[in-house]
Order: structure tokens, then C-alpha cells, then sequence
């Protein structure tokens, strides 16, 4: 792929589609091209992380792990960004993303994720957005299962 066609790809992805074409550049110039084949994992639950990546192509499940085993949350795909969390919080990650095709990702290093940051707050907004979604489909989730716990108990 070509750099013009990694800043393309870039500014399809909404926190990244109002920085200008330079910043792109260098954002696609200065990340790192990593491969998966299916089956890989690109991180793991409970590991630390300096990386987050952008899906270029290809699919993954995130899972986390439970009593009865890893448990599938989310399924992700081309544009989406991952692993942010861990970066953004200083935690550990926060669940484990397994490719499911083979995929081709582009791997921001916690630095130029923050220097991109700094210097975009419009960025910002859209991860606190990213990441409010995310929270809310979680809650969600959380207060449907309880619900499908409870009804099983009476």
C-alpha cells in the first residue's frame, strides 16, 4: 500500500478525518505495518501495551476471559482502532483480539499516539466518543446479562 493510500485509508476513520494531510502523512509514514494470519493473537488480556492499531483489512474477535472461558464482546474489522486503552490509561489491556482472516493493521506506538493527540484535540473528542460507546454497549451488556441471570434463578 502506498502512502497516499494509508492517509486515504486514515481519513475514513472519524477521529482522524478533520487532521490535516501532512499530520497524516506522518502518522502513516512513522506507524509500522504488521501482519496477522487467522488464529493470531494481536494482544493479549492483562498484558501491558505500547502500541494501538488501525485494521487495515481483515477481521478479529475481541474476547475477555471469564470462569467459563474467553467470552467473544466484539467483533472488529476494516477502520477500526484498537488498543488504545492500555495506552491512553497506563493499565493493562483491557481484553485479547484474535484475528479471525488474516488482517494487515497499522501499529501507532504509544508516543506518536499521544504527540497526534496533543496536537488534535479534535482527536481527542472522538476517542472520548470511541470510548464512551464502547462503555455504554459494555453496560449494556452487563445489565442484560444480570437480567437473563435473574430470570433463570426464579
Amino acid at each position: 500500500m502506498s502512502l497516499a493510500e494509508e492517509v486515504e485509508l486514515l481519513r475514513r476513520i472519524p477521529m482522524f478525518a478533520n487532521v490535516e494531510i501532512s499530520k497524516l502523512k506522518l502518522l502513516a509514514f512513522t506507524s509500522e505495518r504488521v501482519a496477522f494470519h487467522a488464529g493470531d493473537m494481536l494482544f493479549t488480556q492483562n498484558e501491558m501495551g505500547n502500541s494501538a492499531f488501525i485494521i487495515v483489512d481483515g477481521e478479529a474477535d475481541v474476547t475477555v476471559d471469564t470462569p467459563n472461558g474467553p467470552l467473544t464482546v466484539a467483533k472488529v474489522g476494516r477502520n477500526d482502532f484498537i488498543g488504545e486503552i492500555a495506552i491512553l490509561c497506563d493499565v493493562p489491556r483491557t481484553a485479547s483480539v484474535v484475528a479471525v482472516t488474516d488482517m494487515t493493521t497499522l501499529c501507532i506506538s504509544k508516543d506518536l499516539f499521544f504527540r497526534m493527540v496533543t496536537e488534535f484535540p479534535q482527536m481527542a473528542v472522538e476517542i472520548m466518543r470511541v470510548l464512551a460507546q464502547r462503555l455504554e454497549n459494555t453496560t449494556r451488556q452487563l445489565r442484560e446479562a444480570v437480567a437473563h441471570g435473574a430470570s433463570h434463578q426464579t
